[in-house]
């Protein structure tokens, strides 16, 4: 990774940049679609949520990659958890150790928060994230994950 990218807290003023990567995100998963209003506000609820982490990867100003994290409780775990979304990095600056730099910090935060676990989503057929998670050290599980709107 290239001394000048740097881990950092998001800001508000990175949230233009963010959405930017969210779009490039929402592209490849086969769930989502892109909602530049929604992405916005969701990414505003998270700087003000303290039981959210948002961090980007940061070259000359510029939010080049991002992840974030919310806390939740797993019975199962008996305590707090991590869960990761929203990992990406600009198609431009991949290959470079940022997204495992960026993983290694989300990672470090959930120690700092004493969760017991940290787990993330991935698409199914999105093989190279699958490999690069697994290379990261991340396990597959044998869960599914489920949805339905209220």
């Amino acid at each position: 990774m290239k001394a000048s990218i740097v881990i950092r807290p998001a800001l508000a003023a990175d949230i233009p940049a963010m959405c930017e990567l969210l779009e490039a995100l929402f592209g490849m998963e086969a769930d989502f679609t892109f909602d530049p209003a929604h992405a916005q506000r969701g990414l505003e609820l998270l700087l003000n949520e303290a039981r959210a982490a948002v961090l980007v990867a940061d070259d000359a100003g510029l939010a080049i990659g991002m992840v974030t994290m919310q806390e939740t409780i797993s019975t199962a775990e008996g305590g707090h958890v991590g869960l990761v979304e929203d990992m990406v990095v600009h198609d431009d600056y991949r290959g470079r150790g940022i997204g495992r730099a960026l993983l290694s910090a989300i990672e470090q935060e959930a120690r700092s928060r004493g969760y017991s676990r940290v787990q993330l989503l991935a698409d199914r057929d999105n093989w190279p994230a699958r490999e690069f998670y697994e290379i990261c050290g991340w396990l597959p599980t044998a869960l599914v994950a489920l949805r339905r709107r209220p």
